[in-house]
């Protein structure tokens, strides 16, 4: 029986977007050349690196055909991830920066989940961190609620791309950061779905250079934070108005007062004074 065209269009397609990541994109395609499911294509989206990317990018090209490589003068990785999920063939979408890894069994146990539930929105695994510190990467349990106050899902998740395009995608002025955290927000509602499978899938490169470590700047999550609650302030507003957030507020408060009026605080105190002291001398 011949094959139809339905048949050879690769399940998922993997999106790289890249910017001097040529230091670290082999390790970062040979995880996906590692896949056990072998129905992907790998889009690279070079956006506009200086470095050595598209010399590691050509070398896989030339030796598996699933990749393929578009240059873009740099516009930012949101703008990158629009436009090759735009030109992708693939069912499900994986985003990957290029310089992180997924396990070999990632696409194989995301595609199970979504193929056997429709209802099921997304996909996303446990992770590690690995480069300058490497460790479980402890993330908390999904709730959407929660979801609105800090990212619970890193930007390597899968989904439809038939979803992807009922959004407006990756929101390209941010070129900051946490443009995937504003993108989950816009992109899923409370009563989706959403599964985290439960082995580690998805390992996060710490590097000096990394964006998300440079927006931990207090002024820039500041920024941030409020660019992301006046676009989506019909949001905040439900799950926060201001009178439940004043009740808790006022219950942090009082629960930071007992700790603080205890006799095991205070004795911690006592007991730690002398090391406080003696470090200062040596600062």
């Amino acid at each position: 029986m011949m094959a139809t065209n339905e048949d050879m269009a690769p399940m998922v397609s993997v999106i790289v977007p890249c910017y001097n990541c040529g230091k670290y994109l082999a390790e970062t395609l040979n995880s996906v050349i590692s896949q056990t499911n072998s129905n992907w294509e790998c889009i690279i989206i070079d956006d506009g690196s200086t470095d050595d990317s598209r010399h590691v990018a050509d070398g896989f090209i030339q030796k598996d055909k699933r990749f393929k490589y578009i240059y873009q003068a740099n516009q930012g990785v949101a703008n990158a991830r629009n436009n090759a999920i735009r030109n992708a063939a693939g069912k499900y979408i994986l985003p990957l920066d290029g310089d992180d890894k997924i396990a070999h069994e990632y696409i194989d146990e995301a595609v199970r989940e979504l193929g056997k539930d429709s209802t099921v929105k997304l996909i996303y695994s446990k992770a590690e961190t690995f480069g300058e510190r490497s460790g479980f990467w402890n993330i908390p349990a999904y709730s959407y609620k929660e979801l609105l106050i800090e990212n619970l899902i890193f930007c390597s998740a899968v989904f439809r791309k038939e979803d992807f395009l009922k959004t407006k995608g990756y929101d390209e002025s941010m070129r900051e950061g946490f443009e995937d955290w504003e993108f989950w927000i816009a992109f899923l509602t409370e009563t989706d779905k959403v599964i985290q499978l439960p082995k580690v899938n998805f390992y996060y490169r710490l590097r000096g250079i990394s964006r998300n470590p440079k927006t931990t700047e207090a002024e820039k999550q500041k920024r941030i934070r409020n660019y992301i609650f006046q676009k989506h302030s019909d949001l905040y507003q439900k799950y926060f108005s201001l009178p439940n957030l004043l009740f808790e507020y006022y219950q942090t408060k009082i629960m930071l007062e007992s700790v603080e009026n205890s006799t095991s605080f205070r004795v911690g105190k006592t007991v730690m004074a002398p090391l406080i002291f003696i470090k200062k001398l040596f600062q």
